[in-house]
């Protein structure tokens, strides 16, 4: 039963994908094919974000399952990707209904989330968290799932911003951009995505260090999950601080943003994959 709902899950992100590839319709006689297209075009993203709608339900069906298995609070490598996945294509089902982004995130992300929904049918290992249950983890874990989330979707935004840049200056922006804002005002969001993704990073650090010290009797733990994650709350630090004094913006702070989110990835995502999925160690 479990991989039917994850197939299902599936099965609702890959409709939404092949729909927003999908081609317009030609017809007969004097209509065009892009007027025929336009015209498509509301029905077409209203059958999208349905689907959307339907697969995020589902896959946050399916998670709580995978998270809150009978063994405990089940943290494994497929659960996490998964999860920080859900979480960012969430705010975008629900912000997201704009012409434009609903369709860009089913181009984009709906076939990633598809790889991600079945994940855990061929990486079904468990690493069972022996202290998911205390309230002081649970807020740890809240803040910092939250903080990934905010720092995807910033990292998100920094592509979308290259590509938009890359059209406007080819003079061919394609028609699923055609209502997105100025890259002003996108810019201006970037940083207000990353102020408040930077908060929730610094309190994940400092609650980190309370709970580390409640459960193992010290504060810090250094080893290389602790050395990339302040590395990247550096580099967020740093790119924030140069916005407000030097103003800096454009390439260089899409450049940090995307240098941050990688040394994010590594300290989280990257560190579970190579401890459970490459060394096998649960």
């Amino acid at each position: 039963m479990q991989i039917d709902l994850h197939f299902i899950t599936a099965l609702f992100y890959l409709g939404a994908a092949v729909l927003a590839w999908w081609p317009g319709l030609t017809t007969a006689g004097a209509v065009t094919r892009e007027s025929a297209a336009k015209r498509a075009l509301p029905m077409r993203l209203a059958a999208i974000s349905t689907l959307l709608c339907f697969a995020v339900l589902w896959h946050g069906f399916n998670l709580s399952r995978d998270l809150f298995a009978e063994s405990g609070f089940n943290l494994n490598f497929a659960a996490s990707l998964s999860l920080i996945t859900f979480g960012t294509l969430a705010i975008y089902v629900i912000i997201g209904f704009s012409v434009s982004l609903t369709h860009l995130v089913a181009r984009y992300l709906a076939p990633l989330a598809v790889v991600v929904a079945v994940l855990p049918i061929f990486l079904p290992a468990e690493h069972v968290v022996p202290y998911g249950g205390q309230p002081l983890f649970k807020l740890h874990f809240i803040v910092a799932i939250t903080a990934y989330v905010l720092f995807t979707i910033a990292a998100l935004h920094a592509l979308l911003m290259t590509a938009m840049e890359h059209w406007l200056h080819q003079g061919d922006l394609p028609p699923q951009a055609g209502g997105l804002p100025p890259l002003i005002r996108m810019e201006r969001w970037l940083f207000r995505l990353l102020l408040a993704a930077f908060v929730l990073l610094t309190a994940t650090l400092v609650s980190g260090v309370f709970f580390s010290e409640a459960l193992f009797g010290k504060a810090f733990k250094f080893n290389h999950k602790t050395v990339f994650a302040i590395a990247s709350w550096l580099i967020f630090a740093w790119l924030l601080f140069g916005h407000w004094r030097f103003g800096w913006r454009g390439k260089k702070a899409i450049r940090l943003t995307l240098i941050g989110f990688v040394a994010l990835l590594l300290a989280y995502i990257g560190s579970k994959f190579v401890l459970q999925v490459l060394l096998g160690r649960i």
